[in-house]
């Protein structure tokens, strides 16, 4: 199943449901993870918090292609596309094992195909070095497979890209 999460507006919703089954709009009106655990002991891959976001990460760990879109800012994820990740933690279970080397949590929803970040706005060499580090990390920590960066000037053109 093909997901995407994007920062791009509500204008964007409808084009991007033509190419994906499920599309998260990060718009900045959902609560931050109070980093209660919840999701992860008393109601498994659930959040505590009643809103929109309260199966984000069944939504999350059902894709098999995950395509994130935001802005650059300060070499990472826009705040409101990092709180929707945030609130996904639950993808995985409190449970470690090893992966690439590297201890990280176990996968609650397994093993899955690619991870897609297009990212839009000025940035640096350096901050586009860091992109290309934090795709490969986050790939690698949620289980996909393949993983890629696209970097666009602005968010029209991250919009044609996904």
């Amino acid at each position: 199943m093909k997901t995407v999460i994007h920062d791009l507006g509500k204008e964007q919703n409808e084009k991007l449901l033509a190419s994906a089954e499920r599309v998260v709009l990060a718009d900045g009106r959902y609560a931050p993870c109070q980093g209660c655990f919840k999701c992860w002991t008393k109601h498994p891959a659930a959040c505590a918090m009643k809103d929109a976001l309260h199966q984000a990460c069944r939504v999350l760990g059902e894709a098999d292609d995950l395509t994130i879109i935001t802005e650059n800012l300060y070499g990472s994820y826009s705040p409101a596309v990092k709180n929707i990740l945030d609130r996904s933690i639950a993808t995985s279970t409190p449970f470690s094992t090893y992966r690439g080397g590297r201890m990280h949590h176990t996968l609650r929803y397994g093993k899955r195909h690619s991870l897609h970040l297009i990212v839009y706005g000025d940035m640096t060499d350096r901050e586009k070095d860091t992109w290309a580090l934090m795709a490969a990390r986050n790939a690698e920590n949620m289980g996909f497979t393949e993983h890629r960066v696209t970097f666009c000037a602005n968010a029209e053109e991250a919009g044609r890209k996904a």
